[in-house]
């Protein structure tokens, strides 16, 4: 008795994946006149039972008895598919499949496996029920975003498996499966960046890109910004999204440490973390004065973060960083890396943060590598404000300034308490 139930639940189970799949097809097809389709909801669940009875004969007499039904069915889908083709042209091939599926789902189920049939059959349904969404997604896809999609796909799942996980060269300071994973990482969190801006768009306003922008490049968004300062009805919003974008840093470097050496954080989270309190106070307080702003005043031009050159660049940029901040830890000492530091964070943060946090703990001290990772955030800081005083003007500056200089003392402060 108990085995004979067992049966009956996975036969439950087999016209339960047959029903859902079922409905989502006559969902989709419900305006379609009765007989204009191939298969309704009774065929999914009748397939999904099929499925279920061939895995049984097939245990009776053997996998080749359920092949022969399963070949049958096919032969019947396939036999049906041209027939509607004859009749009303060209025509899709989803529903087919689906009944095929739901014949080896119905099959999964009575083999004593319903929930992986159930989850099956959900993720079908989904699937087929995002039609709409995945062609409308398809047809906004440019050809860059598509390449920029399968570069990154490249790089991270047959490039950086293939690299081996070893250190060569001076001081073995040149690993090329973890350069090759930082690579990755920086990558990824740019193209995450630039995903969020194209589904968003600009239709919230300045505030919004700024936020979205600074994760693709919080550098470039400053001097985006400060372009747009020639209207005095956006200097106060200006002033926000430029203490925002600026603010977003921080926690962007927080990450990253976290990513690469979990260690760090209690010591970079409270200077790092007053620093960004205090940017993102001034940007609220910006943000509540400012007059309201047209849209089209305030539309900065993305462009797709993800190229194989800038990649290489980044790549080239980091491995650079890492041997100088060896080769200055050997020569001079902790001194050294703290110049590596500031002058690395010039111009880009995140490789001198990347190459110190996975230093630290090993060949570096830890708190020299806290240290310099603030140093660079400090340089790459003052190249923000000088941007904006350069690019900006006298009054965007007089706005962003001060409120950039309390930020950074109150950060370094702290550091110097922890």
């Amino acid at each position: 008795m108990p085995e004979a139930l067992d049966t009956l639940l996975n036969f439950a189970s087999a016209l339960a994946a047959g029903l859902l799949i079922g409905a989502e097809r006559g969902w989709q097809q419900r305006n379609i006149e009765d007989g204009r389709f191939a298969a309704g909801i009774r065929t999914f669940a009748l397939s999904g039972l099929l499925g279920g009875f061939a895995l049984l004969l097939g245990e009776r007499f053997g996998v080749a008895a359920w092949a022969v039904i399963f070949a049958s069915f096919a032969a019947l889908v396939i036999a049906s598919y041209f027939g509607d083709l004859q009749r009303q042209g060209d025509l899709g091939m989803t529903s087919e499949v689906a009944l095929l599926i739901t014949f080896l789902l119905g099959s999964l189920a009575v083999a004593g496996h319903p929930p992986l049939a159930a989850a099956g059959a959900v993720a079908v349904a989904l699937l087929l029920s995002l039609k709409r969404v995945l062609h409308g997604s398809l047809q906004r896809l440019s050809e860059a975003e598509l390449s920029g999609v399968l570069k990154l796909l490249f790089i991270s799942l047959v490039l950086l498996p293939a690299l081996p996980n070893k250190g060569y060269g001076p001081w073995q300071a040149f690993n090329p499966y973890i350069f090759w994973w930082m690579v990755v990482l920086i990558a990824a969190i740019g193209f995450i960046g630039y995903v969020a801006i194209r589904l968003a768009g600009n239709r919230h306003g300045l505030m919004l890109t700024a936020l979205l922008g600074s994760i693709v490049s919080s550098t470039a968004m400053t001097v985006t910004l400060a372009r747009l300062h020639h209207g005095r009805d956006l200097q106060a919003l200006l002033a926000a999204g430029l203490l925002a974008t600026s603010a977003l840093m921080f926690p962007r470097v927080l990450l990253e440490v976290g990513l690469v050496n979990s260690r760090l954080l209690p010591q970079l989270i409270w200077p790092l973390g007053v620093a960004t309190l205090c940017y993102a106070l001034g940007a609220l307080g910006y943000f509540r004065i400012a007059s309201h702003t047209p849209q089209e005043n305030a539309e900065p031009a993305l462009q797709n973060p993800f190229e194989i050159g800038p990649a290489l660049r980044f790549g080239a940029l980091l491995l650079l960083i890492l041997f100088l901040v060896e080769a200055a830890r050997h020569w001079l000492g902790d001194v050294g890396v703290y110049l590596v530091a500031l002058l690395a964070g010039l111009t880009d943060v995140d490789a001198i943060t990347l190459s110190l946090a996975r230093s630290a703990g090993a060949e570096l001290n830890a708190q020299v590598a806290v240290q310099g990772i603030f140093l660079a955030v400090l340089s790459n800081s003052l190249v923000k404000g000088l941007l904006i005083g350069l690019i900006g003007g006298r009054q965007l500056a007089l706005r962003t300034l001060p409120v950039m200089a309390v930020g950074l003392l109150a950060g370094l402060g702290v550091l110097w308490l922890v």
